[in-house]
């Protein structure tokens, strides 16, 4: 069994108050999406609608003392809400994207990956757990290599 959980949204409430030139001291910037798809919030786990407003930051999302260290951009929208963990399914901003999924050990060394095709994510989430070194997965959105969500074990006493 595996959950996956957007990002806490206190983790990022000082950027939602701040003006432009803050946001640019800070390495971030206010976009508004002018699609339906493709600004994949990570705290709501779902794309933001065209005219949302949403703030594109630097996130370190692998944050472990070794070589793994991982930190890329990501977008959270302004007026996501934090949804509850979907637990053995996945969050909609998965659908229809290639997803590269790793496989951490609780020391946050890369332990096994895989590419995972628009209808293979489970499968692939599910066979990753039964290493039973792998204390958590990371997904990634293939193509632009940004930080989608952590998965977690989930159930029998993990």
């Amino acid at each position: 069994m595996f959950r996956i959980k957007g990002l806490p949204r206190e983790a990022f409430t000082q950027y939602f108050a701040m003006k432009p030139e803050e946001l640019a001291r800070s390495g971030a910037q206010r976009v508004i999406a002018d699609a339906d798809r493709g600004f994949p919030c990570r705290i709501s786990l779902e794309d933001a609608r065209a005219g949302e407003s949403l703030i594109l930051l630097h996130y370190v999302s692998h944050d472990v003392a070794n070589p793994y260290r991982t930190a890329y951009a990501i977008y959270v929208r302004e007026q996501a809400p934090e949804p509850e963990p979907w637990i053995d399914c996945l969050p909609p901003v998965f659908e229809g994207r290639p997803l590269s999924l790793r496989g951490f050990d609780a020391q946050g060394m890369l332990c096994d990956a895989e590419l995972a095709v628009p209808g293979e994510a489970e499968d692939k989430i599910r066979a990753l757990f039964e290493n039973p070194q792998i204390a958590c997965i990371h997904a990634h959105n293939a193509a632009y290599g940004c930080f989608a969500a952590r998965i977690d074990r989930h159930g029998d006493g993990a």
